[in-house]
């Protein structure tokens, strides 16, 4: 039989702790002395170990009490705090994503709100605006419809147990996407692309179709001539202006060099380093693979054109 004077030493928990436990009836004395002073055998240090265990869990006192009586199961208990728990450091996780991007770029009060508000979207809300993005994007536009429909099926799904990368991307593309020049830039894209679609009866022009089936090999290409230092009006550039120029070209017009500078304004109106960021962002929101970094070979090829026709 143990005091609780020696059931503090041997468990190490204070002796007003023990006091208050078998207060509370968690922790009733096995027996008392003569002088009224409570004894616990070994059945109750084991449950007084069980006690301090789940305790510092974080499991409260009316649940232990359950747990010690019978009324519910440990496994049950515990499940309930798992969920807790996991709720807990979502949230925290959260807070630190949103603390690493004030850290980051010296936000100002007003910012951290919104950047608070912005992490702590569903998922339902994140998807409803980047919805509300792109209908602004081509509202009363006559666009191509597969490319419509694929802008629009490409939504930020941040998983359950987000990165704290992912947080601080889908920060920032929320911004993004809600910045009132990025918007204006995106529509006057949208526009430009709409007229052609116009212009041609819905048809899908020749410039139009080269990109789509050449525009990879022209940027590895015009990558490749960066990384060696080559200048747009090398000879390198000239051979991909004049390639550039035949395949962009509408059946039966001369290679000239207005038509140069025509597919060059083309292409820069549809290159922007923030409409990239756009998807490189959402490739980290969503786990794909990183979107590599285009615009500067863009950019080069857009010179390459403009050098050519001089």
């Amino acid at each position: 039989m143990f005091t609780i004077g020696e059931l503090s030493r041997r468990t190490g928990l204070s002796v007003k702790t023990i006091r208050f436990y078998s207060d509370e009836g968690l922790l009733p004395p096995t027996d008392r002395t003569p002088a009224g002073y409570r004894l616990y055998d070994e059945h109750a240090m084991a449950r007084l170990e069980l006690v301090r265990t789940l305790r510092e869990l974080g499991i409260g006192l009316t649940e232990v009490e359950a747990v010690l009586a019978r009324a519910t199961t440990l496994p049950e208990v515990a499940a309930k705090h798992v969920e807790v728990l996991d709720e807990q450091i979502r949230v925290l996780r959260l807070r630190r994503a949103v603390l690493r991007a004030v850290t980051k770029r010296h936000s100002a009060p007003d910012e951290v709100k919104l950047m608070n508000k912005l992490a702590s979207m569903s998922d339902e809300e994140r998807k409803r605006l980047v919805d509300e993005f792109w209908d602004e994007i081509f509202e009363g536009l006559e666009v191509d419809s597969e490319f419509y429909g694929r802008m629009r099926q490409c939504k930020p799904e941040l998983p359950d147990d987000p990165t704290p990368e992912q947080l601080e991307a889908w920060i920032e593309f929320a911004e993004l996407i809600q910045d009132a020049d990025f918007r204006k830039r995106i529509r006057a894209m949208s526009e430009q692309q709409s007229e052609v679609i116009r212009e041609r009866n819905g048809a899908v022009d020749a410039l139009t179709k080269a990109q789509t089936e050449h525009w990879n090999d022209w940027s590895e290409r015009a990558q490749r001539a960066l990384d060696e230092g080559l200048a747009p009006d090398s000879p390198v550039g000239a051979e991909l202006a004049a390639e550039i120029a035949r395949l962009g070209a509408e059946p039966g017009r001369a290679d000239t060099p207005e038509l140069r500078r025509a597919i060059a304004d083309r292409i820069a109106s549809g290159t922007d380093r923030r409409a990239e960021r756009y998807w490189q962002l959402l490739a980290v929101i969503n786990g794909w693979p990183p979107v590599p970094t285009r615009v500067p070979a863009a950019e080069w090829i857009v010179a390459a054109l403009r050098a050519s026709a001089k």
